[in-house]
């Protein structure tokens, strides 16, 4: 064989050991960072396949659970009558929106002595994001549309006049 075909044989090889790498390692990538989303209920009947996935479990905290040390955290997650206890330590401080009867998310995984050791919580946002119902106090007016034209449409300097 030539130089010249064993430049070529040797820069073909290169390439498909980077291919292989790059492969391998998105592979790995997405096995480490998916989970599977589970009730409390499905986690307590999956038996030996639970202690070996990520999970996402999600409950409402249970109150007067909640036992706050630092980042450390742990408390009970309910379910239709069934609670998960659950122990985060992570780096970053639980959200402000975590307190008793929050509806909460937790990630991580099961351990055998059945504890979840949660390494993400997230906690639903608190109703007072969402828009006030008509009725409530600081709740702007109901104005139906065509009693609001016929309003415009009466007053001087306004189209249709």
């Amino acid at each position: 064989m030539s130089d010249q075909g064993r430049r070529y044989v040797r820069f073909g090889a290169v390439i498909v050991i980077i291919i292989v790498a790059l492969g391998y390692l998105a592979y790995t990538g997405v096995q480490d960072s998916k989970s599977y989303y589970v009730t409390i209920k499905e986690l307590n009947g999956m038996g030996n396949d639970a202690y070996s996935k990520r999970l996402r479990v999600a409950g409402n905290v249970q109150p007067g659970s909640i036992k706050r040390q630092g980042t450390h955290l742990e408390f009970l997650l309910v379910e239709q009558d069934r609670t998960l206890p659950v122990v985060y330590n992570g780096s970053e401080a639980p959200p402000d929106t975590f307190k008793d009867n929050a509806q909460a998310l937790a990630e991580g995984k099961f351990g055998h002595d059945g504890v979840f050791r949660a390494t993400n919580i997230q906690a639903k946002c608190a109703s007072k994001y969402a828009p006030k119902q008509p009725g409530q106090p600081g709740a702007a007016p109901v104005a139906s549309g065509n009693a609001q034209k016929a309003d415009l449409a009466g007053q001087p300097g306004t189209p249709g006049q």
